[in-house]
């Protein structure tokens, strides 16, 4: 819907837009609505479920306070946001005709999704370095992953992507958002929003948004790749074979969940222009809005051995009291 208000752009009248439209998935095929629903509600389900359980069982089991696991729980947070921020609303519009959400709706949609979506990839990145500090410098590791240095960490990669999604939606909705209203995605995708904002500075905006995310983005990837260059080096420098295995172990499900997070946003991001339908697309987006934080606990709680092995005792604690 567009408010009766009237702005000129470039010497035209425009009506400004007061709320917008969400196509999502209204161009499919309405009978399969029903099983997408289904799938993605499960799944959203399964992340939450998931990352609860990692949680509750790092708080109950005291052999998984040290400072990988506080990192695993801060990120598992994340992951919960950001599905709640993006995923409900996608799932009511799925199976409803009135697919409107609100300027102030969208814009505070925009926040949380690019709030925690930086703050998992900062997380990653810390954990990464954790991870670098336990194999390069074993004997120091206390005193450099000390429980207040940890908290600090964790506190500055929720700043840090508080910050990253305050600025760039302070600059998106910044914009005059003219003519159409709709927005062919099942959120308030940044790209999606741009297309429809009207004026001389959109192509700056737009070029400047790209480039604040890819650059943030990319410098976490390129500490994770540093952090990993570090551990492989040390790693080969181990004389036993045994050795090297059971440390390399350690890494695996941070590794696993770096190439999926870095590998999905690639595929969507990165892909070239070309003639993609838009519910390609639709369904392109779902793999880094729901199915990589699904696939998140799954890594971790699969090939983790530690938390593994802990997530069974506490439900044999649970389950079986007096075989325990």
């Amino acid at each position: 819907m567009v408010s009766t208000d009237e702005a000129s752009v470039a010497g035209q009248n425009y009506s400004m837009v007061s709320e917008f439209i969400l196509v999502g998935f209204s161009n499919f095929p309405q009978h399969l609505l029903p099983a997408f629903f289904l799938l993605y509600l499960l799944m959203y389900l399964f992340t939450l479920l998931g990352n609860l359980l990692i949680m509750a069982t790092v708080w109950s089991e005291h052999s998984l306070h040290t400072p990988m696991y506080l990192f695993l729980c801060a990120l598992s947070t994340s992951e919960i946001l950001f599905t709640v921020a993006v995923t409900p609303r996608m799932l009511v519009d799925m199976l409803s005709t009135h697919r409107t959400i609100t300027f102030v709706a969208c814009a505070s949609q925009m926040f949380f999704s690019f709030t925690f979506g930086f703050t998992h990839s900062f997380l990653l990145m810390i954990m990464g370095y954790d991870r670098y500090v336990a194999i390069c410098h074993p004997l120091r590791y206390n005193v450099l992953m000390s429980t207040h240095t940890c908290a600090h960490l964790v506190s500055w990669t929720w700043a840090g992507g508080s910050v990253m999604g305050m600025m760039v939606t302070l600059i998106v909705f910044h914009l005059t958002f003219c003519g159409s209203n709709v927005i062919h995605h099942f959120f308030c995708h940044v790209l999606s929003l741009l297309k429809l904002s009207c004026g001389k500075e959109t192509s700056s905006v737009t070029l400047g948004v790209i480039l604040v995310c890819v650059t943030a983005l990319m410098g976490c990837l390129f500490l994770i790749i540093l952090s990993y260059v570090f551990i492989v080096a040390a790693i080969l420098r181990m004389p036993s074979a045994e050795g090297r295995h059971k440390t390399f172990s350690t890494c695996v499900s941070h590794l696993t969940v770096v190439i999926v997070h870095y590998g999905f946003a690639s595929m969507i991001y990165l892909k070239p222009q070309g003639p993609h339908s838009i519910d390609s697309n639709t369904l392109m987006a779902t793999s880094y809005t729901v199915f990589t934080p699904f696939l998140s606990p799954v890594i971790f709680s699969l090939r983790n051995k530690e938390l593994k092995n802990a997530i069974k005792k506490s439900f044999q604690r649970k389950f079986s009291p007096l075989s325990s």
